[in-house]
């Protein structure tokens, strides 16, 4: 077999990316309206927030939106794409001058890695950073420019009170919530902006109006000398919004694989949660295995004696394969992290599950 594509593959892949495409951009279009700038318009008025606003921080997510959906367009679209040969009645010509399921499936598989390797690029650059921009305009707008995330953290602003923190998170216990910051920075300015000291804490809890730092290094500079003190703990009066610092802590899904990797380093050697963390980082690792698993998985309801039933039946079949799928995959994750079970296995295992049905389907289906 030569490895260059044929008429018959290039016939194969116009239908399929044709499908995919529409898919989705219907797909993506109604994400855009309804699960995007519907619920951002909610929040319209709330400081310096416009309608306007809403669409600018929606639109910073379109990258990420597309990495999303693309799996689903793919599956879609892969059986819409043969349901077009299969009612004109080509994938029965197709069968018929010798071309197997499998050369065909092979066919599919090719157009849609190239798709998948430009998601994958996505996912590492346009998405997160789409992601972070999104935080950060809606952030500025809605604060007042007091609190701005960075992909490293985040950056915040009272009076002459410059506030930094590597990582943070929201917590909850016993009816109680509270705002958790990581490697927390205090620089404090005279007016004449000449620097006055510098706090730093291990952790730092905000409730209320104050903030509680542990394991505390405060450095005071004066015209002649600097002084380092030290405390276990070390209270800070503040009117920053703990909502505001609450949005603006970096996201998981806005960050890289590489930076991923790196925060759950950081997290497990200070004994930090890392579910939210490994979840997104092993999910970019097999995003493509999924995406063409997920595709192959699907094809076999496209093949068959099309009297029996007829496409649209098969058509309902696989999407409602591929949603289980998701649905398997989906919980199998979380109870993965419940009982700290390594995410590899938890990705893994609804993957060689749905291929072993898949490949099952695949032998017991008739000819077209």
């Amino acid at each position: 077999m030569t490895p260059f594509p044929k008429i018959h593959d290039i016939y194969i892949a116009r239908s399929i990316l044709g499908a995919v495409m529409l898919t989705w951009l219907v797909l993506l279009g109604m994400d855009f309206m309804v699960g995007g700038l519907v619920k951002e318009m909610q929040q319209v008025g709330q400081g310096k927030y416009t309608a306007a606003d809403a669409f600018v921080t929606v639109l910073y997510t379109l990258p990420s939106r597309a990495y999303l959906l693309f799996p689903t367009a793919a599956v879609i679209g892969s059986l819409m794409g043969l349901g077009q040969l299969a009612a004109s009645s080509e994938l029965t010509v197709m069968r018929a001058v010798g071309l197997s399921r499998r050369r065909i499936s092979v066919a599919v598989a090719g157009t849609l890695l190239v798709f998948t390797a430009l998601m994958v690029v996505n996912g590492e650059t346009l998405a997160p950073w789409g992601k972070l921009a999104s935080d950060n305009y809606k952030s500025s707008k809605k604060y007042d420019n007091q609190v701005l995330a960075k992909q490293h953290g985040l950056w915040a602003i009272e009076g002459t009170t410059v506030v930094s923190a590597t990582a943070g998170e929201s917590r909850a216990e016993g009816g109680r919530k509270w705002l958790e910051l990581t490697n927390m920075r205090l620089y404090e300015f005279e007016v004449n902006g000449r620097l006055k000291s510098i706090t730093y804490a291990a952790r730092a809890q905000h409730e209320g109006d104050t903030w509680t730092m542990q394991d505390t290094v405060r450095i005071d500079f004066s015209q002649d000398k600097v002084v380092r003190t030290t405390a276990a703990t070390h209270s800070w009066k503040s009117t920053l919004d703990e909502a505001a610092l609450a949005s603006s802590i970096v996201r998981a899904d806005a960050l890289t694989a590489r930076d991923l990797s790196k925060n759950i380093e950081y997290r497990k050697r200070n004994s930090l949660e890392t579910a939210e963390f490994e979840d997104t980082y092993w999910s970019r690792w097999f995003y493509p295995l999924n995406v063409l698993a997920l595709c192959l998985a699907a094809i076999p309801f496209a093949f068959g004696t099309l009297r029996s039933g007829g496409f649209g039946k098969r058509l309902f079949l696989g999407i409602i394969f591929a949603l289980g799928f998701w649905m398997l995959q989906t919980q199998s994750v979380k109870l993965a992290s419940v009982f700290h079970v390594d995410f590899r296995l938890a990705y893994l295992l609804p993957l060689i599950l749905m291929l072993l049905i898949s490949w099952i389907l695949f032998k017991r289906k008739p000819a077209s």
